[in-house]
């Protein structure tokens, strides 16, 4: 059987003025588990359907030679409501389905077929359809869909029930489970862990390795990527780089990049700086040269004054055209790393960040909390608390440093207790005493206005003028400096989460309420963000379903159920 091709070759896709993939050439080699990572937004969905033959690109060259099969998972299920289980199924198994019908009319033809060359023929073909249908094992393809429904958390799904009785999960893991069945060569999955407890990931990390197809993965789960992958694709500015060695490898290859180009600014640092000394140092034995001197015999006197004053002034040009040079093409540092500061830290009182969530709430009443140095007073303490029947909860003390892990199914009440520690949720009863500044990450996006650029919504109630603050947001690493004009209504998700990021680490803080944080951003981003609260020293709350950063938290652990503190299954 012929081996399965996927590439692209300088290939670019538009979506309207803006270019989400520029010139991109990919090689996907047979057998190859590759995972494609990026911000929200970045192109990464794009090069998945690109692969699949789903996008046609604006130009540039696309090469996909499947002979095994081609599953491809979008990240959502694109059939009407009423339809059924079936005809979920049966979309997924579309070229097992379709090799069915080859064979029955293979099968058909041979009965009509003439003995001799013709029946040879018939014979010959319908045993290729034969191979090709065993090789996949399409017998037992409904078998499969029903060992991986149950693999993937919904055990005896009924065929006939409808596509509108199901939740969003659901429909997602049934789409999963159906092309898995398949069991075609090349499997192109986007997000494929999405709405999968711990045990249904597992299940899945098994049957990816045991694949012996090729898989390629859009996601943000960074240890199916740690678990799985022997490739990494990095979409960024609509290019894609390819990391050999898994994600630890990616990893390690970020790393050296950083140290590569710290090494060349500080080369350029000591270049610029030595070459200024030299043109000072001419300049100033220039200076001390005489004017004039009495006529004397050649080679002494006033030629060789002349003689002198030439060649301290050629290196006085030259040192300074090598500045010039210098100082036009200038190697930027490496971004600084993301630093959380507590108000303790900064030897001030400090201030929440603008849009940030209250300062301090004392009770339900609404009675202010007196102010206090972090480190003697708790950073939040709460009694009683109940908000509607969303969150109740008998009692919390978090530590001026203590770090606290909230856990819990959705809608346990989680981004409610968060909301109520911001100050952006008066609780039905209860108290609540926050006597330091928030810093409020929340799960959902700040609704900026569409036409604000990146610089006027971080800037957004900070004193001064925008561009005043340009400096400092592009210290963080977390926008380049053509970003900054761009407009939040042509931003991703992932570039409009950075912002709420930049603003959050742009003041010192007591306490950070962080709702998800690793939403819509890149895994390296995600690292450097874990970094960066290890070394926070104020106190901090999180509610996370990233597997990697709940499996390395430090710190308390709260589980909530139906709003209730309960003791994690």
């Amino acid at each position: 059987m012929t081996t399965a091709q996927l590439s692209l070759h300088t290939v670019t896709k538009r979506y309207g003025e803006r270019v989400v993939l520029g010139d991109v050439t990919l090689t996907v080699r047979p057998g190859e588990k590759a995972g494609v990572i990026g911000d929200n937004g970045s192109g990464k969905s794009t090069l998945l359907r690109l692969l699949a033959g789903r996008t046609r690109p604006d130009t540039g060259e696309t090469t996909l030679v499947t002979p095994g099969g081609l599953g491809y998972l979008p990240q959502s299920l694109d059939l009407p409501q009423e339809a059924t289980v079936q005809d979920a199924v049966d979309t997924a198994l579309a070229e097992l389905r379709a090799l069915e019908k080859e064979l029955r009319r293979a099968e058909s033809g041979l009965a009509g077929a003439a003995p001799g060359a013709p029946l040879d023929a018939a014979l010959a073909a319908y045993g290729r359809l034969v191979e090709e249908y065993e090789t996949r094992d399409g017998y037992r393809a409904d078998t499969r869909v029903d060992a991986a429904l149950a693999g993937l958390g919904l055990p005896a799904l009924a065929r006939d029930r409808r596509l509108g009785t199901l939740s969003g999960g659901e429909r997602s893991r049934l789409a999963l489970a159906a092309t898995l069945a398949a069991r075609p060569e090349v499997l192109l999955l986007d997000e494929p862990t999405n709405d999968l407890d711990g045990r249904a990931v597992g299940w899945l990390e098994d049957h990816l390795r045991a694949h012996r197809g090729t898989v390629v993965a859009v996601t943000h789960d960074r240890l199916f990527l740690e678990r799985l992958t022997t490739t990494v694709l990095e979409v960024d500015g609509g290019r894609v780089t390819r990391y050999g060695d898994g994600y630890d490898g990616y990893l390690t290859a970020k790393a050296a990049e950083r140290a590569r180009m710290l090494r060349a600014y500080e080369e350029w640092r000591a270049e610029l700086a030595r070459n200024r000394r030299l043109a000072e140092s001419a300049a100033t034995r220039l200076a001390a040269i005489p004017r004039s001197q009495p006529l004397a015999v050649f080679g002494h006197g006033a030629f060789r004054t002349r003689s002198r004053t030439h060649g301290a002034a050629v290196r006085v040009r030259n040192a300074k055209e090598r500045v010039a040079r210098l100082t036009s093409n200038p190697v930027p540092p490496p971004p600084q790393p993301l630093v959380f500061r507590a108000r303790l830290e900064s030897g001030g009182p400090g201030a929440a960040p603008p849009g940030g969530g209250a300062a301090a709430v004392a009770d339900a009443g609404g009675t202010p909390a007196g102010p206090g140095p972090a480190a003697e007073v708790p950073a939040a303490e709460l009694a009683d608390v109940v908000v509607g029947d969303r969150l109740r909860l008998p009692s919390l003390r978090l530590g001026a440093a203590e770090r606290l892990l909230v856990t819990g199914p959705n809608g346990a009440g989680k981004t409610t207790l968060l909301r109520v520690l911001a100050g952006e949720l008066r609780p039905d009863s209860g108290t609540v005493r926050v006597p330091g500044s928030v810093g409020h990450l929340r799960q959902g996006e700040t609704a900026w206005p569409p036409g604000a650029t990146v610089l006027r919504a971080f800037a957004a109630d900070r004193p001064g003028t925008p561009d005043e603050h340009a400096g400092r947001l592009l210290s963080y690493g977390l926008f380049r400096p053509a970003d900054l004009r761009l407009r939040v209504g042509e931003l991703s998700y992932g570039q409009r989460r950075r912002i709420d990021l930049a603003r959050l680490i742009a003041e010192p803080v007591d306490l950070l309420l962080l709702d998800e944080p690793t939403n819509h951003l890149s895994p390296a981003l995600v690292e450097e963000l874990e970094q960066a609260l290890a070394g926070y020293a104020g106190a901090l709350v999180v509610v996370t379903h990233d597997r990697r950063m709940r499996a390395r938290f430090t710190g308390t652990r709260l589980h909530l159920d139906a709003g209730t503190p309960r003791p994690p299954e």
